[in-house]
């Protein structure tokens, strides 16, 4: 983690007015009442109408992510990419031994539960499901982070555990810590963990969501949401923490070394909400985001250049911004996962929103049939920062043609239950 710099507390400018009625009602609210009391007022407007539009969403059977509509077949394989599930199981097994029988009906749901699909990236806890970890035991919280140390790489835990800090830095920001803390979040299972059946967990909060199915030795993080406001905490116990700042100088970089024509090219929108821009390509909410939360059948054209017709040195940053959001996977599992991704460069397009001098706020999005990543600078949603700025960031994972949630690959995995039945025993 990066240690702060002249000109990263920048954001202090846009503090928000905490006497305000939004502050002091959410000083005073634990998550549930904050939550219920979104939902029932539909402050603000614009968010609850989009929370009801994502339930809209969520009744649509999931399909995936896609360019044109039509899920391309052949995508996925069973595959050993080393994952140590051994130790990934061990540390579920002993989350689950240390829960009440309440918890674990609360926490557990079956492989095929729709409610996978029910994360969301505000902090309204407006799916409540599994177990919270602000409200668990110290001992049982860190059996949770117990299973994601075990399941993430070293540096992937490390950033999510940044991200959670940021969370409960902002929250001691704008006095809401019961809402927003280092620990509003919640872990759910589905399926029951296991060294040769499939099963996975959703670990999602406030600028943290990560969805996680495994089978085997094999592994797929997605779709995953990472974000910060602000992406740097510059006081208190974790000062100097930082995230999201080296997919920003990269995307940065290879936009820069582009010569004027592909600049033209991959710049699909020159403003971060251009008049130019169809309805529905920008909301309050995600902004320039396409695929966030809910979004799990999106269509999404390719827009911009092929990453094919990049030079060798070009296609390396692609290279580094690939590598960056693979980070959750633990080795070897994210090579295998990168190599794959390059195999798909002729397939794989780069594009651009904003502008891209150095001090400019932007959106990229790198595209395949294998992966999508989106890259957003916001404006302030809690910092009163009305145009967007380089302290809030939004970045996400999608694995198109049925890949999230390990859908694509669940048809693919061997029976667990035997299917014959015979009683041997007496009939009476």
């Amino acid at each position: 983690m990066a240690t702060s710099t002249s000109g990263e507390s920048e954001y202090r400018q846009y503090l928000p007015d905490l006497s305000i009625p939004r502050f002091t009602t959410m000083a005073k609210q634990d998550a549930h009442v904050y939550a219920t009391a979104f939902k029932e007022s539909g402050i603000p407007p614009w968010l609850h109408a989009l929370y009801k539009h994502w339930l809209e969403l969520l009744k649509e059977p999931f399909k995936g992510v896609t360019n044109d509509g039509v899920v391309r077949p052949g995508m996925f394989k069973i595959q050993d990419e080393g994952v140590p599930i051994d130790g990934i199981v061990a540390a579920a097994q002993a989350l689950m031994s240390q829960l009440t029988p309440a918890q674990v009906a609360k926490l557990s749901h079956h492989i095929d539960s729709p409610e996978w699909r029910t994360w969301s990236n505000p902090e309204f806890l407006l799916s409540d499901k599994g177990v919270r970890l602000d409200e668990l035991e110290p001992g049982v919280r860190d059996g949770v982070m117990a299973v994601l140390r075990a399941t993430l790489s070293p540096e992937g835990y490390d950033k999510a555990v940044a991200a959670m800090r940021i969370n409960g830095f902002l929250g001691e920001l704008v006095q809401g810590t019961a809402v927003m803390n280092e620990f509003s979040y919640n872990f759910v299972l589905f399926g029951q963990p296991s060294t040769t059946a499939p099963w996975g967990f959703s670990f999602y909060g406030h600028h943290l969501c990560l969805n996680v199915f495994l089978y085997r030795t094999q592994m797929l993080i997605s779709p995953w949401f990472t974000g910060a406001e602000p992406n740097i905490i510059d006081d208190g116990p974790y000062k100097g923490t930082r995230i999201l700042h080296e997919e920003e100088k990269l995307g940065l970089q290879l936009m820069q070394s582009l010569p004027a024509e592909q600049q033209r090219k991959a710049q699909v929108y020159k403003e971060m909400k251009d008049p130019a821009m169809p309805e529905g390509r920008w909301n309050h909410d995600d902004q320039r985001h396409l695929c966030g939360a809910y979004r799990d059948n999106r269509v999404v054209p390719y827009e911009g250049i092929p990453v094919s017709s990049l030079t060798a040195d070009q296609q390396s940053l692609v290279d580094q911004i690939l590598t960056q959001y693979l980070l959750y996977l633990p080795q070897p599992a994210r090579s295998i996962r990168l190599d794959q991704c390059r195999a798909l460069y002729h397939e794989t397009y780069f594009c651009w929103i904003g502008g891209f001098a150095s001090a400019d706020p932007f959106y990229f999005r790198i595209q395949s049939p294998l992966v999508l990543v989106e890259f957003d600078h916001h404006s302030g949603v809690f910092l009163n920062n009305k145009d967007p700025a380089k302290f809030h960031i939004h970045t996400l994972l999608r694995t198109p043609n049925g890949g999230d949630y390990g859908y694509a690959l669940r048809p693919l995995c061997e029976g667990s239950v035997k299917q014959e039945f015979v009683w041997k025993g007496d009939r009476e």
